[in-house]
């Protein structure tokens, strides 16, 4: 009898996996809105750096033009995030962690991800970009792929084994997949940041969706690694020293990075400048872009954008390092962040760390920079975002350095525990600040208590 029970219970199993039309056609729509994220995604890449390039091409002809455009573009900016997409300012992952949050209820959740906020996004960031202010695009791109992949939850079949908690956590390291050309940074990605409960009956088909999402810019940009390939030399005992020394000050940096920043987006400082923050921000964004514009001009240009040609530069031993390149990336990110605008820190934080690599390199002599810039750039983001383990294989992904996996992975453990005794993981704190902006919910009066 028993027998016949199992039986019938795995016919049934497999009519619903396999013969069920519902079953089949939630994977169809996930994997068709999986490709579609990472095609939003690659097209957002392209408006970036089109815009990026039309500042440089400006700048380049009229080198003071940075000192009006800059704070004229950032005042815009914030003036127009906070009237028409306030979810669309800051980073972009703290929104998708808040919506993923079990405290969110759903009529909630487009106040973090939803189809405008993804346009407003991609429009804002890339503005940010034409303005040449210090940010990234990996951060916005997980607001973005999550917003797309959101959407997904209208067209889904009921009783659907796919959550909606399950689509944003997809959309979101599907965000970084195609952002970095790297799925298994973006799988890590979501299992180390935005994760908050199994998803056990889809997890297959949510992983299948994160690749395919990365594939999109493998197919439209190429097997290419986002830096290039570090050739990795006579990789022994003579690391241990250097490697451990970039990966405590990596740490340190890093560390003392995500005070700051968080210190600033709280805003709880008495100081002037956070009182005018609070006080008229459209003002306060427009002085943060006139700093952020002579910073580019102090550095003759190296700290505007992202930092991805400084840095590729670094690793092919074809730039003319500032040593202050590291204070200054430093300076203007964080400012960046501060005046409001919508925009990520990956890929500064790649820059500052790879700089700070190469400075180290320098000053001891050691052989093979691209060495410990690329140990650098994985100490600083896992400083920063105390994720280790997507730090690591980020850039181990982005370089295609795989002889230095075991480097890669010390240096972003050592210094996301460095980082931890300044700072409380930042993209917790900052979904935390997410949180504030939920409905206030009335307290009941005395008489509806009666």
């Amino acid at each position: 009898m028993n027998s016949n029970l199992n039986s019938d219970e795995i016919l049934h199993a497999i009519h619903k996996q396999v013969v069920d039309w519902r079953a089949w056609a939630g994977r169809v729509l996930v994997m068709a809105f999986a490709a579609l994220a990472g095609l939003t995604v690659v097209a957002f890449t392209w408006m970036t750096e089109l815009a990026f390039g039309a500042f440089e091409h400006v700048q380049q002809l009229y080198w003071w033009s940075p000192l009006l455009w800059t704070p004229l573009c950032t005042g815009a900016i914030v003036w127009v995030t906070r009237r028409y997409a306030m979810g669309s300012a800051g980073s972009g992952i703290p929104q998708v962690m808040a919506a993923l949050d079990p405290s969110v209820a759903p009529s909630n959740r487009n106040l973090y991800v939803s189809l405008k906020l993804t346009v407003a996004k991609m429009a804002l960031s890339t503005w940010g970009l034409l303005a040449g202010l210090s940010l990234g695009r990996e951060g916005p791109s997980v607001q973005i792929a999550a917003g797309v992949m959101h959407h997904a939850r209208r067209w889904l079949p009921d009783k659907s084994q796919v959550s909606e908690h399950g689509l944003m956590m997809a959309g979101g390291a599907a965000g970084i997949a195609a952002a970095f050309n790297t799925p298994l940074g973006g799988v890590m990605f979501a299992i180390e940041e935005l994760s908050r409960k199994p998803e056990q009956r889809s997890s297959g088909l949510l992983l299948a969706a994160i690749v395919l999402s990365g594939l999109m810019a493998v197919s439209i940009y190429g097997n290419s690694t986002y830096f290039g390939v570090i050739r990795v030399e006579n990789l022994g005992m003579a690391l241990l020293l250097p490697g451990l020394l970039v990966a405590v000050l990596s740490g340190l940096a890093g560390g003392l990075f995500a005070r700051v920043f968080l210190v600033s987006m709280r805003g709880q400082s008495a100081d002037r400048f956070s009182r005018w923050r609070l006080r008229s921000p459209v003002a306060f964004a427009a002085a943060c872009g006139l700093a952020v514009a002579v910073i580019g001009l102090v550095s003759h240009g190296h700290t505007f954008g992202t930092g991805y040609a400084h840095s590729r530069a670094m690793l092919e031993g074809n730039n003319e390092t500032q040593p202050l390149y590291v204070l200054l990336k430093f300076m203007a990110t964080w400012i960046t962040a501060w005046a409001g605008v919508p925009g990520g820190i990956f890929a500064p934080a790649l820059s500052i760390g790879g700089a700070l690599g190469n400075d180290i390199a320098l000053l001891i002599s050691y052989p093979n920079a691209p060495t410990l810039i690329a140990l650098g750039m994985a100490g600083f983001l896992a400083a920063v975002t105390q994720a280790p383990l997507t730090a690591f294989i980020i850039v181990m992904e982005m370089v295609d350095g795989h002889g230095l996996v075991l480097s890669l992975m010390a240096t972003a453990m050592v210094a996301s525990g460095v980082s931890r005794l300044l700072c409380v993981p930042l993209y917790s704190a900052l979904a935390q600040l997410q949180l504030q902006r939920l409905p206030k919910v009335a307290a009941p009066s005395p008489g509806d208590r009666a």
